[in-house]
């Protein structure tokens, strides 16, 4: 039975965050694509926005390493069969080579599509540097 209330589609979509999360650290792609939309736009924080194909294929290559993700939640909206994440990504992770941590606010759009729940879209954005 899938979730109706706003509360059971927030637990829904908070555990599968946590999942696609985990799946990306684990370096798990099959897993990842399950949870995605095949017409998923997936920006990163330097602004590049991949296909699920595109993201799968660098993820596959060893181009982006995740080593460790925290991802706070601030908020679940939900309306119908979209919720939106709102919350923050820091991550410890290596992107072409090149070992990076970030630090970015993060929106993450789910739909849900035959019964399931699936991300269609990510966007992070760098967060300021804190004043001096």
């Amino acid at each position: 039975m899938m979730p109706s209330t706003v509360g059971e589609v927030e637990s829904t979509v908070r555990a599968l965050e946590d999942a696609r999360y985990a799946a990306v650290i684990a370096g798990d792609v099959d897993a990842f694509t399950a949870y995605a939309h095949p017409d998923l736009a997936y920006t990163h924080s330097n602004g590049v926005t991949d296909t699920l194909e595109s993201y799968q294929d660098k993820l596959r290559s060893g181009f982006y390493v995740y080593h460790h993700i925290e991802h706070p939640v601030d908020r679940i909206l939900v309306a119908g069969d979209t919720a939106v994440v709102v919350g923050e990504m820091h991550a410890d992770i290596t992107a072409g080579g090149t070992r990076k941590t970030l630090a970015n606010r993060a929106m993450a759009v789910w739909v849900r599509q035959d019964g399931r729940w699936l991300l269609l879209a990510y966007q992070p954005t760098v967060l300021p540097e804190p004043p001096r």
